[in-house]
């Protein structure tokens, strides 16, 4: 999966105030959400969970195994978020938890009806530049991914805005929530259009930039020329890919780039100093900056890392 932006840590329930050694539950009810952490302090295998309302869950600390109808199996690890429809069985293995190192997580089911009308909100006031039929809505197929560092920092906001006791709270987490949809929203379509890029069907002006980064990954990339690509102005595109997909060009770009260089740095015989150059980069330094941004470690440590096949604290690292 790559980097994940871990959750900032909440402190455990005091063990006086425990009603339960497996999914320990505290409530926290806003206008339009509901914050729920849970933890476990003992292994646990078949534990059935089912909300009323739409759920975006992101993992604590921990490790759980989840188990989800007609699809497979997956491990649920910190820096990760799931992400489902109301009245979703789901059931949920804790094979590591003890009182030492418990597992928590936190659940935000979140009003029907407000998850609607943003989503309408959106399409009336901010659909325009979409000539592929794309709407704002939540995509149930992706429902298991890595927070990016923004998804993290607006999960870590409504934390913060539904456990204090300020009187404004539910004002705060309204805009907090308002955010995280759309980001989340955004991220998904990256994810479907990187997915459809190749399908002809579905060449789009937004398909087409897309296919035209990864094709020109180690080349030279600048705003200007993508702008032209698009027929727009350079504020015009800068605007529009922003509002397609939550993030900016360039900040794409260099995404897809550390990503090229993390699948060359797996080939034993291949330096830094080579993947950053095969990679598009023309400033080493620039490169091992962005790659210790974007990954938490240096480019060096990861190639270490990955001919070990290892895993380490906030990164999957697959060979």
């Amino acid at each position: 999966m790559g980097r994940r932006n871990l959750i900032h840590k909440i402190d455990l329930t005091p063990p006086k105030q425990l009603q339960t050694l497996i999914e320990n539950r505290r409530v926290f009810n806003l206008n339009n959400c509901e914050l729920n952490i849970y933890e476990s302090y003992q292994k646990a295998f078949g534990v059935p969970l089912t909300f009323n309302d739409l759920v975006i869950t992101s993992m604590v600390t921990g490790k759980k195994v989840m188990h989800l109808a007609n699809q497979p199996d997956f491990e649920y690890l910190p820096g990760e978020t799931v992400i489902l429809p109301a009245k979703q069985p789901m059931v949920i293995d804790f094979p590591e938890s003890t009182h030492s190192k418990p597992t928590q997580c936190i659940a935000l089911t979140v009003n029907s009806e407000y998850v609607q009308d943003t989503m309408q909100y959106l399409n009336t006031c901010y659909n325009s530049g979409n000539d592929d039929g794309h709407s704002w809505n939540i995509d149930f197929s992706q429902y298991h991914f890595s927070n990016d560092t923004e998804i993290a920092e607006t999960i870590n906001k409504i934390i913060r805005n539904c456990s204090s006791g300020d009187k404004a709270k539910n004002i705060y987490a309204d805009l907090s929530l308002k955010e995280l949809l759309i980001r989340l929203v955004q991220s998904q379509y990256l994810k479907r259009v990187e997915l459809d890029k190749n399908d002809k069907r579905n060449y789009s002006r937004q398909h087409f930039l897309l296919d035209y980064i990864h094709g020109h990954l180690t080349e030279k990339l600048g705003v200007d020329a993508l702008s032209r690509k698009a027929y727009m102005s350079r504020n015009e595109f800068f605007k529009w890919f922003r509002l397609q997909f939550g993030i900016s060009p360039l900040e794409y770009i260099n995404r897809e780039r550390i990503k090229l260089a993390k699948q060359l740095l797996g080939n034993q015989n291949t330096t830094v100093t080579e993947t950053a150059y095969q990679c598009g980069f023309t400033d080493v330094n620039y490169f091992v900056r962005l790659f210790k941004k974007s990954e938490g470690i240096t480019p060096g440590t990861f190639k270490d890392f990955v001919l070990r096949g290892s895993v380490i604290q906030g990164l999957r690292v697959e060979p």
